[in-house]
């Protein structure tokens, strides 16, 4: 089932994230992600946020900011079973256009995007990590 986020939901929503960036982000030192970790909780009850739950257990989530995306996240146990894909294309039904930054060493998001459609529009930008990055693009069907 995919929901919206309740204020309960943070905790468990944000070791999700913590856990997934430290591991697809091998690149990034995990002192910044562990840094970041009570700021982006207190983000996240003031944003457009839907999780994935199954057997009363989040097991991913998507979070917006109007038409961009700030990540998609599965947990570390069901990557690979789909749950990704199921919230990418909730959003796609909600949104006429869809945009995000992937880091390039990120080789598995960016399969994946370009798996589900999106478009490479820029390349090169930095961060502030310093790491390249590329934003990708989807335009997607206004119903």
């Amino acid at each position: 089932m995919i929901r919206k986020l309740l204020n309960g939901d943070i905790d468990r929503v944000a070791d999700i994230w913590l856990k997934t960036n430290l591991k697809a982000h091998y690149f990034i030192s995990n002192q910044y992600w562990k840094s970041n970790y009570e700021l982006v909780k207190d983000m996240m009850s003031q944003s457009e946020v839907y999780v994935f739950e199954a057997d009363k257990m989040i097991q991913g989530f998507v979070g917006l900011n109007d038409e961009y995306i700030e990540g998609i996240f599965v947990s570390d146990e069901m990557q690979s079973c789909g749950i990704g894909k199921l919230l990418l294309d909730y959003i796609k039904d909600k949104k006429v256009s869809l945009r995000l930054n992937v880091y390039q060493k990120n080789a598995r998001a960016i399969s994946f995007y370009q798996r589900e459609g999106f478009i490479a529009e820029k390349k090169g930008c930095k961060n502030r990590n310093s790491q390249p990055e590329r934003i990708y693009g989807l335009a997607v069907s206004a119903e």
